[in-house]
């Protein structure tokens, strides 16, 4: 990732395989590994060790990077082909999550946000695998649609609870987040948007309606009314909409978003426990469940189940809109 910060130091993780820490400037020239502080200094072998063993960070779809100067983790999806959550970027999803909070088990102070982004072009995320829904639904396989469904509601509550650490989660939209990409970046505690980035839920076009937290998350953002109208009109919404709804909580420039965020980071860390103490607060009055998602999950499968073969081809129809953005 190109550094716009000429202070600012990262690690390229090389989908975590420690022979290919590459350290840049803005300049980018190789230089050694900055230890700026105590933590990093007393376990940088730990960690590099760490790296070696766990196979779970060799992630094939998300390119993680270490920020030390912000303590920041920033991740940004690369999907091989279409830009939608597809099975194995639910699994990188899930691996990026879990081995995040055990690499910093033995010091989490030293990580106070977490970033995720998308290297896809003018895409954030383009929600659920509507070719493999097609075809659950067509050869009656209800146990792999809810097995699907269960998993990416589990990352909705790993990151809606930021990740059981005292983080601040950021989602960066600088592109199109639709149905469930819209879903997994309404969990983040902050979301920064660039201006051309469109947002929407349009399950309802095929007859279906978005099952993996929108209904949950939008009612606590925004109220019951407006999340049931969001979700029943199937509107697709600029970023500065979002912005006036409250969701969205930056909107910045095309080719402004790494830099606004950095800024945001930079601008908030010195109350980094304010805002997490705030975000706490917020869930315990407002609590969000994992069993409440999975119930939601499970009533959007038996629904799925239901379309007609007209619905499965505008499902088909929009799945093969996905693939032409290779």
């Amino acid at each position: 990732m190109e550094n716009g910060n000429s202070g600012a130091q990262m690690i390229d993780s090389g989908r975590f395989n420690p022979t290919h820490v590459d350290m840049r400037t803005s300049h980018e020239e190789v230089t050694a590994l900055p230890l700026d502080n105590e933590y990093l200094a007393a376990t940088e072998n730990r960690v590099s060790e760490d790296f070696r063993q766990s196979m779970l960070f060799d992630l094939g779809q998300i390119d993680v990077r270490w920020d030390a100067e912000l303590a920041t983790l920033w991740a940004f999806m690369t999907p091989h082909e279409r830009p939608n959550s597809n099975q194995s970027l639910i699994r990188d999803t899930m691996a990026w999550l879990s081995e995040t909070k055990r690499l910093f088990s033995a010091n989490p102070e030293s990580l106070k946000f977490m970033v995720l982004g998308s290297r896809f072009p003018g895409v954030f995320n383009l929600g659920g695998d509507l070719e493999m829904f097609a075809e659950c639904i067509q050869t009656r396989n209800r146990d792999a649609l809810l097995k699907y469904g269960i998993s990416c509601v589990e990352i909705v509550d790993r990151i809606w609870h930021s990740n059981d650490m005292n983080i601040i989660n950021i989602g960066l939209a600088q592109g199109d987040a639709l149905g469930g990409g819209l879903e997994a970046l309404m969990c983040f505690d902050v979301i920064i948007a660039e201006r051309q980035a469109r947002f929407g839920l349009p399950e309802i076009l095929f007859g279906l309606f978005p099952g993996m937290g929108a209904y949950s998350i939008l009612s606590r953002r925004v109220g019951p009314v407006l999340a049931r109208r969001m979700i029943m009109e199937g509107h697709v919404y600029s970023a500065e909409e979002m912005y006036d709804m409250g969701i969205v909580s930056q909107v910045v420039e095309t080719g402004e978003g790494e830099e606004a965020t950095r800024q945001w980071i930079a601008d908030h860390s010195p109350r980094h426990a304010g805002y997490v103490g705030v975000a706490r607060a917020g869930r315990r009055v407002d609590p969000m469940t994992l069993e409440e998602l999975t119930d939601i999950v499970t009533t959007w499968t038996d629904t799925a189940l239901m379309l007609s073969d007209r619905d499965l081809r505008m499902m088909r129809r929009l799945a093969a809109a996905q693939t032409r953005l290779r």
